[in-house]
């Protein structure tokens, strides 16, 4: 039940964290970039979660 709850926490700020940085004042470029470097942490921490690492 603490690994649903993990997971869960964890989609909640990866999706936080993508919607503030659509809230910063930066060109569209820098934005994709933030968003692929977010996306990814957030994999590989989602996957850490599912002992995959």
């Amino acid at each position: 039940m603490s690994i649903l709850i993990s997971l869960l926490i964890t989609v909640l700020v990866i999706f936080l964290v993508l919607y503030l940085v659509q809230m910063l004042p930066l060109d569209g470029r820098a934005k994709q970039i933030v968003q692929v470097i977010v996306v990814v942490i957030g994999i590989i921490s989602l996957l850490r979660y599912l002992a995959v690492f």
